[in-house]
């Protein structure tokens, strides 16, 4: 016997769980599959050790003693969470439970991730899934921090903490109503739209940088009449006439109307995204299992 009581094993309770159940050795082993010597011995080396009787004979049965049924409550009981611990990793291999954290750019949850997300629980319908988004630095420290699970980011990343996989690249277009004079246009480059009212996402964006920086090769100056900081705002600001807006085309879609039309700008202006993860861990189960959905429906 250890300092912390008695030592035994969970087929030693089984036993004795079987026995009081059904009265005799021999209908006990036959339920767990096991032979009658074999389920004498579990009840009697558990007897030895832990020090006192759980039986006694009664015209051939084995009846619990007042012991063996104070026992029997907490083995009871015992079992009975154990057959629950057993069906709940039961569900989690097969993704029936579990949770998904992930982090995502405004538009990239409102546009790409919805068809995503439909797919993927229809797959798990028992999984709860949670979509976050915040600024890209609070992003990145989320998801290496494993605050998150993984999330969509723009490349390239800079950090040695994060894993990536690319996942979709996208062009930037021009959204423009339909009726624009421009609209004709196969495609609009910086000296097209040189005095063109422009709605521009904020400065301090990557893709903003390289507008800005395509601009300065042209040597036409933009004439930005709204910044906005989603691309939401930027296409209804556009179908409203007020600019041309100049922005990600993937993430432009699912913001267009029979108002709008899309030209492609040039130069092409490339948008990389990657599925993060931390490089400290290797990622969740059903992280890897979000991944393939994405790679499926965006490949």
């Amino acid at each position: 016997m250890s300092a912390d009581g008695p030592d035994f094993g969970l087929r030693a309770l089984r036993a004795f769980h079987a026995i009081v159940k059904t009265g005799s050795v021999t209908a006990a082993a036959t339920d767990m599959g096991l032979t009658q010597p074999a389920v004498s011995r579990l009840l009697a080396q558990f007897e030895q050790t832990i020090g006192f009787d759980l039986f006694y004979r009664d015209k051939g049965r084995l009846v619990p003693t007042p012991d063996g049924l104070l026992l029997f409550d907490e083995v009871d009981l015992a079992l009975g969470n154990v057959e629950r611990v057993r069906a709940l990793v039961r569900d989690i291999a097969d993704f029936r439970v579990g949770q998904l954290r992930l982090v995502a750019p405004p538009s990239f949850a409102e546009g790409v991730l919805p068809d995503i997300i439909d797919r993927f629980l229809t797959r798990f319908p028992k999984v709860h899934l949670t979509i976050d988004s915040r600024t890209v630095e609070t992003a990145k420290t989320l998801i290496a921090t494993r605050a998150v699970d993984g999330g969509f980011l723009k490349l390239p990343l800079d950090r040695p903490d994060l894993t990536s996989v690319p996942v979709i690249s996208s062009g930037t277009v021009c959204v423009l109503p339909a009726d624009h004079p421009l609209a004709a246009r196969a495609w609009l480059d910086p000296k097209t739209l040189k005095g063109v009212p422009l709605v521009l996402l904020g400065l301090g964006r990557l893709s903003r940088a390289h507008i800005d920086a395509a601009f300065a090769r042209a040597g036409v100056r933009p004439e930005v009449r709204v910044e906005t900081h989603t691309i939401g705002s930027a296409c209804a600001l556009a179908a409203r006439g007020i600019g041309i807006s100049i922005v990600n085309e993937m993430l432009a879609r699912s913001y267009l109307g029979d108002r709008l039309v899309v030209r492609p700008f040039r130069p092409d202006l490339r948008h990389d995204y990657a599925f993060v993860t931390s490089s400290l861990v290797t990622p969740s189960r059903l992280a890897q299992e979000f991944l393939l959905e994405v790679q499926r429906s965006l490949a």
